[in-house]
């Protein structure tokens, strides 16, 4: 294996395996930033030993390994300097902890799940819930800060100065690392949430790259909402959370053909829909109905994706209730995002003209300046009006503006499908 493929692949690794490392870290540590630049310290390493000694057998156990090596001296250091490292309340070489430790640790708290523990540490009071979701997203998520833009509909830099402050608050003194119990669990359960839908979100629709989903980010989305869903069990949100997730996830066998191309979601064969997931995402939703919770944004976004669940024709879709849905989301959770999303449906509801000035009224909305799926819906209207010169001059921009090279190439299909 040459250097290239090597740093290539300490790439692909670092990905998926930065969240565990870091959320490890932390637990030992006390100290989210800390935790980050020790798993960076780990990444170092394998950048300088790996080209020359290959890829370990289980190169997520090495990275930890190392990560805790440089916790240890880290530690070491301070003492030595006759510095203390508050809260750690372990010896040194409780540090290097065994399976049978981290077993005892689990009973011992009420999350029992490093990552799902740290997402619930990072979503600490002290900070906003936008500073919450965007530090968790960074740390846990392994979404850049571009990435985290996106989700936001916000400029990279003021995302960034967001994450570098909420770093910055949670070292401050008296703060501390802290795992919630009882009810502080329940008064970070908002920011947690948000935080999962956006890690599945960037998994099932990946905002740059050559790939158009990243399956492991919806995978671990989905582990940490059913933990979720065992650990607080009559939230009806995180049901409807659950719900929504195991429902999207259902399609992904659908949504790219051989060549990892894209499939919109009308051109899916819906043979290839995991009827296991949709069992699961059923059963979620009904739950989360139940308990009272069938108006909540979660469910309401389940419920619209319920109703493609149970459509085994494109052509069978009840798009009058997928549009009355969306237009109770846009009540409870009102955003530009969803406004296009109910122009959508409406479209294949009524037809395009009647959705278009819904859609032509985005247009100037601050939010959606850079949102590619603007121009991308208004092609896809102005194409099915028969109005290809302003579809072509539309579905342009959407490419130019999309930073996923898949779904570049997809809309610059659709350009050529103008004439």
């Amino acid at each position: 294996m040459t250097t290239h493929d090597t740093h290539r692949a300490i790439d692909a690794i670092w990905k998926i395996e930065s969240p565990r490392i870091i959320a490890t870290i932390a637990r030992m540590v006390r100290d989210v930033g800390l935790a980050e630049e020790l798993a960076q310290d780990a990444l170092v390493a394998a950048l300088e030993q790996w080209p020359g000694q290959g890829v370990p057998r289980n190169p997520g156990a090495w990275l930890t390994q190392t990560a805790k090596r440089r916790a240890v001296d880290r530690i070491r250091r301070e003492r030595m300097a006759g510095r203390k490292l508050e809260a750690l309340g372990q010896d040194m070489e409780g540090l290097l902890e065994s399976e049978d430790e981290r077993l005892i640790d689990r009973l011992d708290d009420d999350i029992g799940d490093d990552m799902l523990r740290l997402i619930f540490t990072a979503c600490h009071p002290v900070l906003s819930v936008e500073a919450q979701v965007a530090l968790t997203l960074r740390l846990l998520g392994g979404l850049s800060t571009d990435e985290i833009a996106r989700a936001f509909l916000l400029p990279e830099p003021t995302i960034a100065q967001r994450i570098v402050r909420a770093k910055r608050s949670l070292a401050a003194p008296g703060i501390g690392y802290e795992v919630p119990r009882g009810a502080q669990l329940g008064e970070r359960l908002a920011a947690v949430l948000r935080v999962l839908y956006l890690i599945f979100n960037e998994g099932y629709a990946a905002t740059a790259g050559g790939d158009w989903m990243r399956p492991a980010l919806c995978e671990e989305a989905q582990r940490l909402g059913r933990v979720l869903a065992e650990l607080v069990p009559d939230e009806p949100e995180v049901h409807g959370l659950v719900a929504l997730m195991e429902l999207q996830a259902s399609r992904m066998g659908a949504r790219v053909d051989a060549h990892g191309e894209p499939i919109l979601l009308l051109e899916q064969d819906r043979r290839r829909w995991d009827r296991l997931l949709i069992g699961r995402g059923e059963k979620a939703l009904a739950r989360a109905t139940r308990l009272g919770g069938e108006r909540g944004p979660y469910a309401l976004q389940a419920a619209i994706a319920a109703c493609h669940a149970r459509a085994t024709r494109a052509e069978d879709t009840d798009w009058s209730r997928i549009a009355n849905l969306y237009a109770e989301l846009v009540v409870v959770l009102p955003s530009p995002v969803v406004e296009l999303n109910r122009a959508m449906a409406v479209s294949m509801a009524e037809g395009p003209a009647a959705a278009l000035p819904l859609v032509e009224a985005l247009v100037d909305e601050p939010a959606l300046r850079d949102y590619h799926l603007l121009p991308s819906v208004l092609g896809d209207l102005f194409f099915r009006l028969g109005r290809l010169d302003k579809a072509r001059d539309a579905f342009r921009r959407a490419a130019a503006m999309t930073r996923n090279e898949r779904e570049r190439r997809l809309l610059e299909a659709r350009v050529e499908a103008c004439g």
